[in-house]
């Protein structure tokens, strides 16, 4: 069995066209878990979907961030926890018949996710899942504790699968599982969304990352953050966070990873396989990266390991390489480069049966560099 656990708080009509979102893939062994984060009033659900899902309402009385997800998987029946928001749902019924055949070892099966416009959710790492669609062992959920409830939202799901990793476990990413998440923007506020990002991605750099490396990692955590919240207009909110994380930084509980596992975490050893394969295909030596984002600086490192030196796109480059390690903007910087020169992958997602991704813009579509 599946249990679909989705938190909400005071958007019942969000909530309403989720679960008739989730009743339309038609009727599979599954339940679904409405927890209740505090709404006023409190948040209604009937008691089975059209397509007769049981379903239940938990509901906190304090609004308990992603950590409400924690009460859903206390109160869950299912295998495998399919983590939604009240503004996401699978698009097909892909990820039921995948999730029978993950392997032993695989706590975690990221979606494929989708906007409303085309474009794919912004987030991630080729380890690191985005919680609106993502499927986890129960099991290996509640041994690693569930969500941290002092990250309340943002980096909460880095912070979760560095403790997965710790423990063993390794997380996929499967193009069967796919998600809509129509990404609803009532009541986001920049300002505390500023001031919660750079506070809980300086915790996660605290917490893990290796000691000869938790220093330039916080550096460039709150570098990457000020940035953000300049081009946001968010200053007040970065000022704050900043100002809370380093109150609080001293009192995060360190367990760094070992080498291997944090160059997992990072993207780098997903990164440097891909790159290496294709350089080995097709050599080239000078790069550049385009639509520079999560975690650009490892594609750098990995690139400058093969001996490639970097340029500038407008520089004549044997090779664009797409300048983020996080899926959905990756994807999409690939597979939209059938109008120019082709963009090479910064990493490889493969399905759990092994298979890379097939991207829709290929040799026959993309004229080379």
């Amino acid at each position: 069995m599946l249990s679909y656990i989705i938190p909400t708080k005071d958007r019942a009509s969000e909530l309403r066209a989720t679960l008739e979102a989730v009743s339309a893939l038609g009727p599979h062994d599954a339940e679904v878990i409405v927890v209740d984060n505090a709404s006023n009033p409190p948040a209604t659900a009937p008691t089975r979907t059209a397509s007769g899902l049981p379903v239940r309402v938990v509901r906190s009385e304090t609004n308990l961030g992603a950590a409400a997800r924690n009460l859903g998987a206390n109160e869950a029946s299912g295998d495998w926890l399919v983590m939604l928001d009240d503004d996401s749902a699978p698009r097909s019924l892909g990820h039921v018949g995948l999730l029978r055949h993950v392997p032993g070892d695989v706590a975690a099966v990221m979606a494929d996710i989708t906007l409303p416009n085309g474009r794919r959710e912004a987030g991630g790492l080729p380890e690191v899942f985005v919680g609106c669609g993502v499927a986890i062992r129960r099991l290996a959920f509640l041994r690693a504790g569930g969500y941290d409830a002092t990250f309340s939202y943002y980096a909460e799901e880095y912070d979760l699968a560095a403790r997965l990793m710790l423990s063993g476990w390794s997380i996929a990413f499967d193009p069967a599982f796919t998600v809509l998440h129509r990404k609803v923007t009532t009541a986001r506020r920049a300002s505390l969304i500023v001031e919660r990002l750079v506070r809980n991605n300086g915790w996660v750099m605290q917490r893990y990352a290796p000691e000869a490396e938790r220093r330039s990692q916080l550096g460039m955590t709150i570098r990457r953050y000020r940035a953000i919240a300049n081009r946001e207009s968010a200053m007040g909110g970065y000022a704050r966070g900043l100002l809370e994380l380093r109150r609080t930084l001293w009192s995060q509980s360190r367990r760094p990873m070992d080498r291997r596992t944090w160059e997992r975490f990072i993207g780098m050893d997903a990164c440097r396989r891909a790159l290496h394969d294709q350089w080995a295909h097709s050599p080239f030596r000078r790069v550049a990266l385009t639509g520079r984002g999560k975690n650009d600086w490892v594609i750098e490192r990995a690139l400058e390991e093969l001996g490639c030196v970097l340029v500038a796109p407008e520089e004549s480059p044997d090779a664009l390489v797409a300048g983020t390690l996080s899926p959905g903007p990756m994807l999409d910087l690939v597979e939209r480069a059938a109008e120019g020169p082709r963009v090479l992958p910064s990493w490889i997602p493969r399905g759990i049966d092994g298979h890379a991704f097939a991207f829709r813009s290929d040799a026959t579509r993309a004229k080379s560099c």
